[in-house]
């Protein structure tokens, strides 16, 4: 059955971590000066795009956040450049990112070196694997699922990369070995809807 509603989905601005290749997980990382900008920016972009479709998501109290801090900034930015109360949201724990377990905190060529067997695993078979202690994309996606279940309208969700794959594979049926891999841009929004993704901005 095709996703009734629609979202607009804007991943976090850039981090630290972002910016040096760690894997972030669900380590509590705030955002750089750049992903400051990049929030402000989509903010900007989005209310220029579709002010009256975003006048009423407002006042149906449809926006939504991961409850890590990265995905907070960023809304709260994105809602302030688009003239709206900052930080008058609802968050939810379903929406964070995928926890990369023992190894969140590490960049790939340290993976690598601790963990060879696992990053050979993981390139195998990226939605299934799950790295010692962490998530894979599958699970994520059983996580993701009954809250899409209990969406009964259209949402503006900030949240994370890994969940932005999850939804392109719940709602848009993207393969899942291509869903695991496909750039989720910083800065930009997507809009999920009719069984499709799109980005804009």
């Amino acid at each position: 059955m095709t996703f009734p509603h629609r979202l607009i989905f804007i991943r976090h601005g850039e981090t630290g971590y972002n910016a040096e290749g760690r894997l972030q997980g669900q380590k509590d990382i705030p955002l750089n000066g750049k992903g400051r900008a990049q929030a402000s920016a989509v903010g900007r972009s989005l209310i220029k795009l579709m002010k009256p479709e975003i006048e009423r998501l407002e006042a149906q109290e449809s926006f939504v956040a991961s409850p890590l801090l990265r995905t907070r900034e960023t809304m709260q930015l994105a809602r302030a450049a688009m003239g709206l109360p900052p930080e008058r949201y609802h968050q939810s724990a379903k929406l964070k990112e995928l926890t990369f377990g023992e190894w969140e905190g590490l960049t790939w060529p340290e993976v690598e070196a601790r963990d060879p067997e696992g990053a050979v695993a993981r390139e195998a078979d990226k939605w299934n694997f799950a790295p010692p202690g962490g998530e894979s994309y599958a699970m994520l996606a059983n996580r993701l699922r009954p809250w899409l279940d209990k969406v009964t309208g259209d949402r503006f969700i900030a949240s994370h990369g890994g969940v932005a794959r999850a939804l392109m594979y719940l709602i848009a049926g993207l393969d899942p070995e291509r869903a695991s891999s496909v750039n989720i841009y910083q800065g930009r929004a997507l809009i999920f809807e009719k069984g499709r993704f799109d980005w804009v901005g």
